[in-house]
């Protein structure tokens, strides 16, 4: 993060506020290269941050007002009342920042309140969350401002309680995790349950790969209707196997399981995928470990297929990225994130990047849909203090 970017956040923050910001912080977004819907079902998450970061200045204030700002939305400096902060009270942008406040405040930290101008480069509905960088950013100034002494993962679980209380959004722990404890060169093997965590080494460029993002300008919000409904037949998949969560159930276990719940074929379907995801996400990290990088692409092929068929919240365009990819001669390809949109990703030896991403992009022109974001994804570190 250039120093220019940070003074240039810390300008606009004196304009809007009048005075200089106490300090500027990042928060990135991330890419899950293996592992999805399986962290609120107590499983394995394999993501590494992104490049693109959402950027906050902030300031304390001690009267109880938030005021809050983003350079990416239109409208002024919105006001709020620090003590009138109340779950799902808000359905715009700024329940993000606000209810972070919220949960460190019902967590018993002294909170007084805060001047908070945001700017972002992380695509806002691209699977990429956008959402998290958000609540990390804010969450890791606050702490440092008001020294607070909370860790990474503890951070992570406040602004989790935010976006599942305040906003309303059944989301898992791996985004917010992610945004606060990745790091540079690795990814991150995190096992949800008890946020435990492992840095991977990913050094695609110095094996001659790369890995792409697909973004396929389809958006999606996670505070909708169908993520909640997976989500809670996870959760009745888990009762009626008599297990706290689903991570219980064994990989070498799971067809006895699925016997078990009978005519129940929506549960089945959820169940199958997160037990052989949860498999996948230790397959990769086996593969990576012992440096058969190449090898972790038939296990993307793997997970898209699972979240296609099993999971059912693929798109066509999201097929279409893949299957288009493969065609052209990717090494692997799934889409990550939430679904229902957003974006997949390539793995490809980076002498074939120009012709996978044309191959991709004709395919979308054929097919007349929106043309996608195409970029290179590459392990980036996670929330920091910048200024």
């Amino acid at each position: 993060m250039s120093e220019v970017v940070a003074g240039a956040v810390a300008e606009r923050f004196e304009e809007l506020y009048g005075g200089r910001p106490e300090g500027v912080w990042a928060a990135p977004g991330r890419v899950n290269l293996i592992g999805e819907h399986t962290d609120y079902n107590d499983g394995f998450v394999m993501p590494f941050a992104l490049p693109h970061v959402t950027v906050a200045a902030v300031s304390r204030r001690t009267d109880g007002v938030l005021r809050l700002h983003s350079a990416d939305i239109d409208g002024g400096v919105v006001e709020l009342r620090v003590d009138e902060l109340a779950p799902e009270s808000d359905r715009n942008w700024t329940a993000y920042p606000a209810g972070v406040l919220w949960a460190l405040r019902e967590a018993g930290h002294p909170v007084t309140g805060a001047d908070v101008h945001l700017t972002s480069t992380v695509p806002s509905g691209a699977g990429l969350s956008s959402s998290a960088a958000l609540e990390v950013v804010v969450a890791l100034a606050l702490n440092d401002l008001y020294e607070l002494g909370l860790k990474g993962w503890q951070l992570a679980r406040l602004c989790q309680r935010a976006e599942n209380v305040y906003v309303g959004a059944p989301t898992g722990i791996m985004d917010q995790t992610a945004s606060a404890c990745c790091e540079a060169g690795h990814a991150l093997f995190l096992d949800t349950r008890d946020l435990s965590q492992k840095q991977i080494p990913f050094d695609l460029a110095a094996e001659g790969m790369r890995l792409l993002v697909v973004d396929t300008q389809v958006k999606h919000a996670h505070s909708d209707g169908e993520y909640g409904k997976r989500r809670a037949g996870c959760e009745k998949g888990a009762a009626l196997l008599g297990v706290d969560a689903l991570r219980d159930v064994p990989y070498d276990g799971l067809d006895a399981a699925l016997d078990r719940l009978g005519d129940e074929e929506e549960v089945r379907r959820l169940v199958r995928h997160v037990v052989t995801e949860d498999e996948r996400v230790e397959r990769v990290v086996s593969l990576l470990e012992s440096g058969d990088t190449r090898a972790i692409g038939p296990v993307l092929i793997e997970g898209h297929a699972s979240l296609r068929d099993d999971f059912r919240i693929s798109c066509p365009e999201l097929d279409l990225v893949v299957d288009t990819a493969l065609a052209a001669g990717a090494l692997g390809a799934r889409m990550t994130g939430g679904g229902f949109g957003g974006s997949a990703i390539v793995l490809a030896e980076a002498a074939d990047v120009d012709t996978v991403t044309k191959a991709v992009q004709e395919a979308f022109a054929s097919a007349d849909f929106t043309a996608p974001r195409v970029f290179e994804a590459v392990p980036a570190a996670g929330a920091r203090r910048i200024s």
